[in-house]
């Protein structure tokens, strides 16, 4: 049996607004930014495996005052030196023959391997109607279309300070299928995510 480590990079976007001259500043913005913990090494063992882990706790200011309400949405990122889905990645200068960063036609996992399941989890803290998590069922969180896991509705909802709590230890689970290869030389799986704060339920 092998063994094979994850890792996740993450990027956090918001925005920030200044309410103009003479008036207070108007915060709309991530004050604990979501991000995944780090993902425990893997045992292949020739089997489908449900690998679980608990999703970190984050938090959302909103004294805007425009009750036009937010989502945080999950996406993973392509592009150059970017990954959406878990890939080969070396984390050092050299891994072997392979340069550091994503391997050129290297081993990969399917999309939609990682999911979130918020069942349990909640806001609080807050002012008017909390928000509420929409990955009930499970959400993709390696994928190249953005997923929306949370939403404050309009009309005061979501102001102020909120925090959430109560995910789950199988919050996060990841599914690493019987073809998955171990890796030499020091390098792992990597996927790159982009969480985002935004305007709107």
């Amino acid at each position: 049996m092998r063994r094979i480590r994850l890792a996740v990079c993450l990027l956090a976007w918001a925005c920030a607004l200044n309410a103009g001259a003479g008036t207070a500043y108007a915060a709309f913005e991530f004050v604990t930014a979501p991000k995944l913990p780090t993902l425990s090494s893997v045992t292949l063992n020739a089997k489908a495996q449900t690998v679980n882990t608990t999703m970190t706790n984050f938090s959302v200011i909103d004294t805007r005052g425009t009750k036009s309400g937010w989502n945080v949405t999950v996406i993973g990122q392509s592009g150059v030196g970017k990954s959406a889905v878990f890939a080969q990645y070396c984390p050092k200068a050299k891994c072997g023959t392979d340069a550091e960063g994503y391997v050129a036609a290297g081993h990969k996992m399917a999309a939609s391997s990682l999911k979130l399941n918020s069942t349990g989890a909640k806001f609080a803290g807050g002012i008017g109607a909390a928000p509420t998590f929409l990955c009930g069922s499970g959400c993709n969180v390696d994928s190249a279309t953005a997923v929306k896991i949370a939403s404050a509705a309009t009309g005061g909802a979501g102001e102020s300070t909120w925090t959430t709590s109560g995910f789950s230890a199988t919050s996060l689970a990841l599914a690493v299928p019987t073809t998955l290869v171990a890796l030499a030389n020091e390098e792992v799986y990597r996927v790159n995510l982009l969480w985002t704060l935004a305007t709107g339920p």
